[in-house]
């Protein structure tokens, strides 16, 4: 790493500041903050769910998973799973998104459970996106931390990573608190290219480096199993088999691409259902691409370091070739392009859920300016309450990726119950809230208790909220009035 490496960095980061800035001139009101006018292009919005559904998490964790000893291309059993809820979800939810003026995804449950259903799917969303994203910060300040330590001999690493923790998350408030939605968005759809120049060109170099170059590679992957896929075992304490991966996987794309606000807000930047069903089937075909690229990645990793490679974890071994084995500039570029998957923020999302679920209903009546204001604070204390999660988890050895994944399956399940029950027009208030509170008690048992593996969290936890709620609802009718407040 030289100087030229870091100038690409803060210079990729100053952009991203600038951006927001200059989006920031549009942002007058909580429809253009929050839904960036609902006129952005469906292939925007495809870049923008392909850039925040990949991440810094998956840049390094997935040709972790590959490199790791035993690792395989298995994973991809789950991303199959990822594809069949993307169908169900153009099919079930994203029709009901587009039948009134949605601010966020959980305003569907108001008229049908009441406020108090709506607060309590806002405010585990609120939980899960902010531990989720603060492990996605984490993870790219470790990056950052190795690129330090690369260019400072005997720098102290662990320090360099708490203060990229605050770099990066200081850059994330300020332009999604500036730009909003909208900058998020297009800031997603160049990002989106930056880092598949950087992933394409990190693969060329190590292709370079590798005696004999990819066939050897294919070869050494060959002799280590490396491209197994296909695993048909009914065990539910594995993580990537076939039917984990398909059926796990499928709910859990049906809870954070269909009932999770990070997700559906950028539905809602467009103008019709088609056009939002389009944008997400769209990803789904590159999302599958990218993955089996970044599996090959590890695989290529593996050819170059090979089976005795001293690395306590597969998250570390990219960050390593990135920062002691690439060109100067390439490298710099490599790591921009991290950051790139970094940034794509979900304090807006945050902030829509708070104002609009939890803050609105309880103060009523103001107008949209006084929303606004509350909603750039919220980004603010969002940002901090992220940077938090990062700096608690700075020592923990598990896989990022399995971390986010297991932490998103353990809640988002009871939240996809409780809107499957909306969606099939069964239960109350009180059924629904009863149905929320047995699906998190079952799934927090089963992952404390049992070896169940993390995939299957979703399933339990939804298929348990479905179920116990539509049994209250046989005893306790529905109807319940719409408190809804009127927001924008």
């Amino acid at each position: 790493m030289r100087a030229i490496d870091l100038l690409i960095i803060m210079a990729y980061l100053a952009a991203v500041v600038a951006a927001g800035a200059w989006f920031g001139r549009r942002q007058k009101t909580t429809s253009r903050y929050f839904l960036a006018g609902g006129n952005v292009p469906w292939w925007a919005i495809a870049a923008s769910i392909v850039a925040t559904e990949t991440s810094t998490i998956t840049f390094i964790s997935v040709p972790g998973i590959a490199f790791s000893r035993g690792g395989d291309f298995r994973f991809l059993q789950l991303v199959f799973g990822y594809l069949a809820g993307r169908v169900v979800i153009c099919l079930l939810f994203i029709p009901s998104y587009f039948r009134g003026d949605l601010v966020t995804v959980y305003e569907l449950l108001q008229d049908r459970f009441g406020n108090r259903v709506k607060a309590l799917a806002a405010s585990l969303f609120i939980t899960v996106r902010t531990i989720g994203d603060g492990i996605r910060l984490l993870l790219t300040a470790i990056v950052l931390g190795a690129v330090y330590g690369a260019f400072h001999a005997g720098a102290h690493v662990s320090a360099a990573i708490q203060m990229s923790v605050l770099l990066i998350g200081i850059v994330m408030i300020i332009f999604t608190f500036f730009g909003g939605m909208e900058a998020v968005v297009w800031i997603e759809v160049v990002q989106l290219g930056i880092y598949i120049v950087g992933a394409v060109a990190a693969a060329i170099v190590l292709a370079t480096k590798i005696p004999g170059g990819v066939p050897a590679a294919i070869a050494i992957g060959e002799q280590f199993h490396k491209f197994r896929t296909f695993d048909f075992a009914l065990d539910l304490t594995r993580s990537y088999t076939f039917w984990s991966g398909l059926i796990g996987g499928c709910f859990l794309t049906m809870s954070t691409h269909g009932t999770d606000q990070y997700l559906v807000q950028r539905y809602l930047c467009t103008s019709s259902p088609r056009r939002a069903a389009t944008a997400l089937l769209a990803s789904g075909a590159v999302i599958l691409a990218q993955f089996i690229g970044f599996l090959f990645m590890g695989v290529l990793l593996f050819a170059f370091y090979g089976p005795n490679a001293p690395f306590a974890a597969g998250d570390q071994v990219f960050p390593d070739f990135i920062t002691h084995h690439m060109p100067s500039g390439l490298s710099g570029l490599v790591v921009a392009a991290i950051f790139a998957a970094a940034m794509s923020s979900s304090l807006n999302s945050v902030a829509a859920t708070f104002v609009a679920d939890l803050y609105a209903p309880a103060v009523r009546g103001r107008d949209d300016r006084h929303y606004l204001k509350v909603s750039h604070v919220v980004t603010v204390f969002a940002g901090i309450a992220q940077i938090a999660v990062a700096l608690a988890m700075h020592n923990q050895q598990r896989s990022a990726l399995d971390a986010a994944l297991s932490v998103a399956s353990l809640i988002n399940g009871p939240i996809l119950g409780v809107f499957l029950l909306e969606t099939l027009r069964r239960g109350s208030s009180t059924s629904a809230l009863i149905g929320m509170s047995a699906g998190l008690a079952v799934v927090l048992s089963v992952w404390v208790f049992t070896p169940v593996a993390w995939p299957w969290y979703a399933v339990i936890g939804s298929l348990t909220t479905v179920s116990v709620g539509g049994a209250v609802n046989r005893v306790i009718p529905s109807g319940v009035p719409n408190d809804k407040p009127a927001l924008l």
